[in-house]
């Protein structure tokens, strides 16, 4: 069958994905047709598009989190059937920027019917990755007080209603008061805004100058400084991201010795590990979805067509909440 994919011919800029007719064949050996209803952006499909991520065979198509409908499945497929609502997150195996895809059924989630397709692609892969960042990390509490990276963000409004349900404090970093003002509102106890406060200075105000007991910071290069500034004795940093670049080398004598601070890089591969595991993450998040503990934000929607708009939109953090494409 033909349908329409942004496809990547080459490593560079937003300019590289191109909006073309492919042909799909009918799905192979446990295979599923799904037929997209919206998919979701993360910041990995921008590292994916320059090469520093992983590296995919040419031409690609990006897009790790789709949610759509079932349509024709293949041999040896158990479990799903045609007319099905799914929503996945893959993240070696990209493919929701088209209309169409075949995919295994290896992490595919079925949607319950109170949830959206837009709001599930919006959701899933950001929500996982707080599930496991909150649930097995670091088991957070109401005792705890975290410092978040971009708080207004996709993760980041997630997480700090999260974060609000479970009791924690919420210190979260962003580049406007517009951003504060979103943040706070969607649970973050303390805003810090870049550029106009001093991070590790706010921190020590809010601690009593005891530092957090967790950072999490998906910025990378930028905000490396202020989360090791910011993070108590014995405390725990978490790297689950590089939005800015990779942070710089630790040397765990120079380094490390100042505070003693435990160092971790969360990756979703390593905590994704099997289908059992997706689905009770899965579930996690719906549950939170379902009591309302955790309102999904879609900032912004864009035409499938539109994608590279959409990434230099990302880059130029102009946009906020969750991102999502509708074919």
């Amino acid at each position: 069958m033909k349908t329409r994919a942004q496809v990547m011919h080459a490593y560079g800029d937003a300019s590289v994905l191109q909006w073309e007719e492919i042909d799909l064949p009918p799905p192979g050996e446990g295979q599923v047709l799904i037929r997209h209803t919206a998919a979701g952006m993360n910041f990995a499909d921008i590292y994916m598009r320059e090469g520093h991520h992983a590296v995919l065979p040419l031409p690609a198509i990006l897009g790790l989190e789709g949610a759509g409908v079932i349509e024709e499945t293949g041999p040896g497929v158990a479990g799903f059937a045609p007319g099905d609502r799914v929503v996945y997150a893959s993240g070696d195996k990209p493919g929701s920027y088209s209309q169409h895809r075949l995919r295994s059924t290896d992490g595919l989630i079925k949607l319950p019917e109170w949830l959206d397709d837009r709001t599930a692609a919006a959701a899933f892969t950001k929500g996982t990755t707080v599930e496991y960042l909150f649930n097995r990390t670091h088991k957070l509490t109401a005792d705890d007080t975290i410092l978040l990276t971009a708080a207004a963000g996709g993760v980041g409004l997630i997480a700090c209603q999260w974060a609000k349900s479970v009791g924690a404090t919420v210190i979260g970093t962003v580049s406007t008061e517009e951003k504060a003002a979103l943040a706070r509102a969607n649970g973050c106890t303390h805003t810090v805004v870049i550029g106009r406060q001093s991070v590790p200075e706010e921190v020590r105000r809010i601690t009593g100058g005891k530092g957090v007991d967790v950072v999490y910071d998906s910025v990378g290069k930028d905000s490396w400084a202020d989360s090791m500034a910011s993070v108590k004795v014995r405390g725990l940093v978490v790297a689950f991201g590089n939005a800015s670049g990779n942070p710089p080398p630790f040397d765990p004598i120079e380094d490390g010795s100042e505070k003693s601070i435990y160092l971790h890089r969360a990756t979703t591969k390593h905590y994704q590990i099997s289908n059992e595991i997706r689905r009770t993450s899965a579930a996690a998040l719906f549950d939170r979805m379902k009591s309302d503990d955790v309102k999904i934000t879609i900032g912004h929607e864009y035409a499938m067509r539109d994608i590279p708009q959409a990434h230099r939109d990302v880059e130029a953090r102009r946009t906020t909440g969750s991102v999502v494409f509708i074919p």
